[in-house]
């Protein structure tokens, strides 16, 4: 018995610790393509206060459209396969910015030279969808997570605090390093394998939400 009791605790903290590191990948994840945002519609739109506006705004708004359906999709039956495709699914949405995004830049420059309104419908174009699938993790890893009413504030904020360090993480390193030794199609490619993994990741551990 006791031993059984054991290995259930240790499950249940594979489980917690993979919840975890898979909050910090999406928070690094985000600021990391944020960030690359810039740089992406730079040579179109330059990088001036309207088109960091136009990228903060677009993020924020589909961020925000992202926690409410986390939440929403977290009340039936939440699982480490949903969690995964979550991952997989942001992965696939930010591959147009590397094969398609020049492309979608240009059609947009050309019917809107204005660089307020082309470098928002360009980052609405670019980035919402994988912002609103990356917003739903949070929202997800909380509900895994919560298991008593009591614990969930505390759940919450230690989740949204390895997430936020993620979020720094992702902001110093892409601003400091990255960016000086990486193309931004050479980024964009790595985060995207680093969401497959993570998916992949979620989907190979799922049996320990059996505990």
């Amino acid at each position: 018995m006791e031993q059984a009791l054991s290995g259930t605790h240790t499950t249940r903290l594979g489980f917690t610790a993979l919840v975890f590191l898979l909050a910090f990948t999406s928070g690094f994840s985000i600021m990391a393509v944020e960030l690359l945002g810039g740089r992406i519609l730079a040579p179109y739109f330059g990088s001036s206060i309207h088109v960091w506006g136009s990228i903060i705004t677009v993020f924020m708004v589909a961020l925000a459209i992202g926690y409410l359906a986390g939440g929403r999709l977290s009340m039936a039956g939440p699982s480490l396969r949903r969690y995964g495709l979550f991952y997989l699914l942001s992965a696939l949405a930010l591959l147009p910015i590397v094969l398609a995004g020049d492309a979608m830049m240009e059609a947009v420059f050309l019917h809107i030279e204005d660089p307020r309104y082309g470098s928002l419908l360009a980052a609405l174009a670019l980035f919402f969808v994988p912002t609103v699938v990356l917003g739903m993790i949070a929202p997800y890893s909380v509900r895994l997570l919560v298991r008593h009413q009591h614990h969930s504030g505390q759940v919450a904020g230690l989740l949204y605090f390895v997430s936020t360090l993620g979020s720094a993480l992702g902001t110093l390193a892409t601003s400091f390093y990255l960016v000086l030794y990486f193309e931004v199609d050479q980024i964009m490619l790595t985060l995207i394998g680093l969401l497959v993994a993570g998916g992949a990741l979620a989907f190979a551990c799922r049996n320990l939400e059996e505990s």
